[in-house]
């Protein structure tokens, strides 16, 4: 029998030495795969620097595509159907990771700005497996939420939404953690436009964690030099891996996209891919595979705080900034813009809340309580 065979980014962490015994697997940079390289595959895991549509797929004997992220806005899903090629994405994987990266974010613009989060209104655009998640922590930090997430309103009705005009004129903190879509009703390239910007709130704060196309760059510059803006924070630019150096350098926070390359976050995409090509190729194997060696992280995974004469603001940011001090990864990007992808693809080990224990020390019951709901372990 034919041995099955397997393109593969190799930034995918985890993977090799995985699906050797039974497939042979190609490893090559995602943004260089081509037709030919594909042409005899089975198989594509791919992240999101691969372009699956017709020009690479056509003639190949590719019968699935497997991307270890949520996102795939990559992948041609109307030709992969119509060519009866399956494609299948990795919804929620890095959902924490992103969750962890909002909270680093709000904690830090909170010791900087000087403002207390529970004074202040959050607005959430698209409230899925990332978006659900940061509501979830924005309430454990004493925010007031708004939801905006036109699917799910018609789907499940309006009563937990609020129509986005609303929420830009509300909120202090825009965030938005929504899928790249060109078409429909629900179209969300440069969904954020001058006319989007014109209706926030002065003053207030935008964020991107989703994908670079769903801001327009040029309405985000207008948006800042016209002061409509006290701070913006990209994790996600247009015309990656070069992001536009004027807003780069502006940024409160620029990182590289890699809100969600926590390693747990890439440890869940992998292990779905892994369990799909299983799946699909009928592989009585490895149904429930997970990386056994994902490594600890730089930091100790126990926290002592003491609460003595801190705030509550002072108590998260020295919790969340002790797992993850993001203006690290923003500062190596200011310092070297042109690293982008390496920045990317030698990513240090970051690991999730819920890989760290706090030990309070005079610290109250609610704000205990609260460290648990933001996903610390608590002793």
């Amino acid at each position: 029998m034919k041995r099955l065979k397997i393109i593969a980014d190799d930034k995918i962490p985890f993977l090799k030495g995985v699906l050797e015994p039974y497939a042979d697997i190609v490893y090559l940079p995602g943004a260089k795969i081509t037709a030919a390289d594909v042409s005899d595959a089975d198989a594509i895991f791919t992240r999101t620097r691969t372009k699956c549509n017709e020009t690479l797929l056509k003639g190949s004997s590719v019968k699935l595509i497997a991307t270890a992220t949520i996102g795939f806005d990559h992948i041609d899903t109307d030709y992969c159907d119509a060519a009866g090629i399956r494609w299948v994405n990795a919804p929620g994987c890095n959902s924490w990771s992103v969750q962890q990266y909002i909270t680093a974010v709000i904690v830090t613009l909170a010791k900087e700005k000087s403002f207390t989060p529970a004074d202040l209104t959050l607005g959430v655009i698209g409230v899925g497996n990332v978006g659900s998640k940061v509501v979830r922590v924005a309430e454990a930090l004493g925010m007031r939420v708004l939801q905006n997430d036109p699917p799910r309103a018609e789907r499940e009705g309006e009563a937990a939404f609020t129509a986005l005009d609303n929420l830009l004129s509300e909120s202090d903190i825009v965030t938005c953690h929504t899928p790249l879509t060109k078409e429909g009703i629900y179209r969300t390239y440069h969904l954020a436009t001058d006319d989007f910007f014109a209706k926030m709130k002065p003053g207030s704060v935008f964020i991107n964690t989703s994908r670079g196309p769903v801001t327009d760059t040029e309405a985000l510059k207008r948006a800042i030099q016209s002061g409509r803006l006290s701070a913006y924070i990209l994790d996600v630019w247009e015309g990656e891996p070069n992001p536009d150096r004027d807003l780069l350098n502006g940024a409160f926070i620029g990182t590289p996209h890699i809100a969600g390359y926590s390693s747990d976050g890439k440890a869940n995409g992998t292990a779905a891919c892994i369990r799909e090509f299983c799946n699909f190729f009928n592989l009585n194997i490895l149904p429930d595979w997970y990386p056994g060696d994902v490594p600890p992280p730089p930091m100790p995974v126990s926290i002592v705080i003491d609460g003595s004469g801190k705030s509550n603001e002072q108590i998260f940011f020295e919790a969340v900034t002790h797992t993850y001090p993001v203006w690290e990864d923003s500062n190596r990007l200011k310092a070297s813009p042109e690293t982008f992808e390496e920045q990317r693809g030698g990513y240090w080990i970051r690991r999730e809340f819920k890989n760290f224990t706090v030990h309070p020390v005079n610290i109250g019951d609610d704000t205990v309580e609260s460290l648990r709901r933001i996903g610390f372990r608590i002793v």
